[in-house]
Formats: C-alpha cells, sequence, structure tokens
C-alpha cells in the first residue's frame, strides 16, 4: 500500500510481469500428454542390439525374421512393470504368431528377474540389459517404455509408463493388421 492508503500500482506492475508468463508456460504444459515423449528415433531404423536372452543364449533386433516388433523395457523394482506384464502377456498370446514381443530387462539381475517371473516365466524372450547399452541406444529414460517397430525395422512409437490395454491393441493391429 502506498502512503495513500491505495494500492501501489509500480509493485502489482512488476509482480503482474513476473507472475504471467510463468502462468502462461505452466498452462500450456497441461496441454501435453507426459506419457508421450517425442524421440528422434521415430521413422528411423531402431537401434541394432545383441544381448544376453534370460535362460541361455542371445538375440538381437535382427532375430525378428521380418515381423513387426514389441519392445518393452521394465525391470524387477518397477510396480507399474508390475501392472502391465499381464497385458502383454497376454497380447503376445494373441499375436505372438504376427508380431515380435520381446521384454528387456533395465538395470537388474537374473535372480531377481527369475523371482519376478516365477515358475512360468515369460511367453516370450527376457534378455537382459545389465550394462544399458542398449536402453542408451533407444533413449529409455525410465520403465516401463515400450517400443513398436514395423517389419521393415523402423521405429514407428514409443510409449512410456503401462500400457492401456485399448493403445496396446492399437498399434498391434497397427502393425499386424486385424486377427
Amino acid at each position: 500500500m502506498s502512503r495513500s492508503g491505495g494500492p501501489n500500482w509500480k509493485y502489482l506492475g512488476i509482480g503482474l510481469v513476473l507472475v504471467l508468463p510463468m502462468l502462461y508456460f505452466l498452462a500450456r504444459g497441461f496441454e501435453f500428454d507426459p506419457r508421450r515423449i517425442d524421440t528422434p528415433l521415430i521413422g528411423k531404423p531402431a537401434p541394432a542390439f545383441r544381448l544376453p536372452v534370460l535362460g541361455g543364449g542371445e538375440r538381437g533386433l535382427e532375430d525378428r525374421a521380418g515381423k513387426p516388433a514389441v519392445m518393452n523395457f521394465w525391470a524387477t523394482w518397477c510396480v507399474p512393470c508390475r501392472q502391465e506384464h499381464p497385458l502383454l502377456q497376454q497380447a503376445a498370446r494373441v499375436y505372438g504368431d504376427r508380431v515380435e514381443f520381446t521384454g528387456i530387462v533395465y538395470i537388474d539381475t537374473e535372480e531377481k528377474i527369475r523371482q519376478w517371473l516365477g515358475p512360468g516365466g515369460s511367453v516370450y524372450p527376457i534378455l537382459i540389459d545389465d550394462r544399458t547399452r542398449t536402453a542408451i541406444a533407444y533413449g529409455v529414460s525410465g520403465v516401463p517404455e515400450t517400443f513398436f517397430i514395423d517389419r521393415d525395422g523402423t521405429m514407428i512409437e514409443k510409449y512410456n509408463g503401462p500400457l492401456p490395454a485399448a493403445y496396446l491393441k492399437a498399434m498391434l493391429e497397427k502393425l499386424a493388421g486385424p486377427g
């Protein structure tokens, strides 16, 4: 307040000049889906890799035999990964003859992976990225993250967080056609 008891317009004006731009950028942030993070890999060849498979052997992107692929990065310490795992297993049972599913475990141990999967194991191959080189090549910022690759090996989509069932089904139908 000024000496006359009214508002001090100078300080009010300075405050508005500082606060209004911040409010604008905050409001703009609400327009973006935080689970859909653009990646420079979209529309480009997916990075090649070769990783050990849980249970023995090695596997890489080139082993998909011309099929489109769903690659899911996950970890045993990730709660959302536990929630999405049954959905991916079911999708692999339905689409596995037309789409190559691969789980890539990020920053974890083989013992913990076996415990987490339980006696039933997994419907699709589980690869171990113990040095995180593949995760870095794909730009993984956290788990779960899922990548969709067409039959030519081009990355067509990336999804951060647990996959919604309707989204996964739409992507699988886009990759493989209706079942």
